[in-house]
């Protein structure tokens, strides 16, 4: 048993002992059916803290020869699978983490040439007595082991891109690292299975990918590995249930990420408020809000429009397409958001093409950014948003108008009206501080169509629910009528609330706002 050759079970034992352990053992499942044949390369990547040092963990614990792990899975899911045992501590496991080599070099060729020694070292360890040429390869020492001991290796590379992230402008050592996978991984028999975990998809360098054996699993398209990106909807509500937390109020947080129609939660969160029973930002502590700063503060065209929005709540278009997997190569805005999909600091649908910010927990890392930067037009609507709500709750028509206007004046320069979608994005914006008492849904299904605007009160809240229709050049008072024509408020009536109706008009001419607000 090596350092990475064969290491043993103990950080695995570790999870599995923990207080909170949410069983994903069925991915060996997965990893099993693609052991000795062509989709034997599987590169998983997801956001920081979503499990995958976890992951690697239990499938070194699982294939290692250095180990009996018998006792540890027996109480498991993959134990009940029919190949548990003929693939349990068979294989010779190379495991390493590529940023513990990071960290201590200057640069991508550095890296590598220690990452081969340190491999090197612990072969010879154990297979000394093969008499290797000096001038052996890394690939030869392992082709020569196979061949002699017909052992085939499992590879399980953990945070294989970081070289992308720690050293963003050093393209030479990045290829050099590139070029040294191919060599060590790409159509080698003695591979039987290669697992990798990173944030990034494989990076590629114009037509030529080094790493085109890989079959990728990323955040915006995982299917089938989806389940194991994160906590499932049911395994986040058994959690609330054993731990006696509200379900609603975790969704709220952690949600949000919705990855091939699977809704995941954040597993770090999730795991940190149930042990410490109060719900609180606990992913975004965990790296410094500086690199979404840096991100969002670039001179894109569109960004900051599409930023606002998603603050405000909207869902953006984006084409993820052309992002080229690293933090340094940005065309356009669409790079950059897609960027923070990877990340984590968004979530992304690919049956709609749309973006936007997953949950509480991460909007309050975005409001963070802009209030140290210069959104200050921003920061002041967000800031005016209480009173916005107090305003309506109060029903004082001309002081919600006056609040909307403002809002308008201050964010005009990347929210320009020319519709009520528009008018929706500034109204979303201006009753930002609403959230923490009201889901707010747009085009909410109602009597004979969609309402704009849809506040319902989050459970326990005693306050009105309220229903907000919008109008571009016409009147506040047709916008009442409408409301009331289509019947908007029928799904709301069983949830014994009073209900404000809300109309808000921009007139295109004079460019002011009007406001009507009943009550029923």
């Amino acid at each position: 048993m090596g350092i990475y050759l064969n290491p043993g079970n103990d950080l695995f034992e570790m999870s599995v002992n923990s207080k909170i352990y949410v069983d994903k053992s069925m991915l060996i499942n997965m990893t099993n059916s693609a052991l000795r044949t062509d989709n034997r390369h599987i590169c998983i990547s997801r956001p920081r803290r979503f499990g995958k040092s976890m992951a690697a963990n239990m499938l070194t614990a699982y294939y290692s020869k250095g180990c009996n792990s018998t006792e540890l899975f027996k109480n498991l899911a993959i134990s009940q699978t029919k190949d548990f045992e003929k693939h349990l501590n068979k294989y010779n496991v190379l495991k390493f983490d590529v940023r513990g080599f990071a960290s201590k070099v200057s640069g991508g060729k550095e890296m590598t040439e220690k990452l081969i020694k340190s491999l090197k070292r612990d072969l010879l360890k154990v297979y000394g007595n093969m008499n290797f040429s000096e001038d052996f390869s890394l690939e030869e020492m392992l082709g020569e082991i196979y061949a002699e001991h017909r052992v085939p290796f499992v590879f399980i590379i953990d945070e294989w891109d970081c070289v992308f992230r720690v050293f963003k402008n050093d393209f030479e050592g990045q290829k050099y690292y590139l070029d040294f996978l191919r060599d060590l991984l790409k159509e080698k028999e003695y591979v039987a299975l290669d697992y990798a975990t990173g944030i990034f998809p494989v990076k590629k360098y114009g037509e030529h990918s080094a790493l085109n054996m890989y079959h990728e699993f990323s955040i915006n398209d995982s299917a089938p590995y989806s389940e194991y990106m994160g906590f499932t909807e049911n395994e986040t509500y058994l959690l609330c249930d054993k731990y006696n937390l509200s379900f609603d109020e975790m969704k709220e947080w952690y949600n949000g990420y919705l990855i091939d129609d699977i809704s995941i939660y954040n597993p770090q969160s999730v795991v940190l408020t149930c042990s410490r029973k109060i719900f609180s930002n606990y992913w975004t502590k965990t790296e410094s809000f500086e690199a979404l700063k840096v991100f969002i503060q670039l001179d894109m065209d569109g960004l900051h429009q599409s930023v606002i929005k998603m603050i405000a709540g909207e869902k953006i278009k984006v084409n993820t397409e052309k992002f080229e997997n690293d933090m340094v190569t940005f065309k356009s805005a669409d790079d950059v958001i897609t960027l923070l999909i990877h990340l984590g600091y968004l979530t992304y649908s690919k049956k709609t093409g749309e973006a936007w910010i997953p949950n509480k927990e991460v909007l309050q890392e975005f409001i963070n950014c802009i209030e140290d930067s210069n959104w200050k037009e921003v920061m002041n609507s967000i800031r005016k948003s209480d009173e916005l709500l107090n305003a309506t709750l109060n029903c004082n028509e001309q002081k919600v108008a006056e609040i909307i206007e403002e809002t308008h004046r201050q964010n005009s320069s990347v929210i320009a009206y020319n519709n009520e979608l528009s008018l929706s994005v500034t109204l979303a914006l201006a009753y930002y501080s609403a959230r923490k008492q009201y889901e707010i849904i747009r085009e909410f299904p109602s009597g004979n169509g969609f309402a704009d605007l849809t506040f319902i009160p989050r459970k326990g809240v005693d306050l009105p629910a309220m229903i907000v229709e919008l109008k571009y050049g016409k009147s506040a008072e047709d916008a009442i009528k409408q409301i009331k024509d289509k019947n908007y408020a029928e799904k709301l009536m069983s949830l014994g609330h009073e209900i404000l109706l809300i109309g808000i008009n921009y007139d295109k001419e004079s460019k002011k706002h009007a406001c009507r607000i009943e009550k029923i």
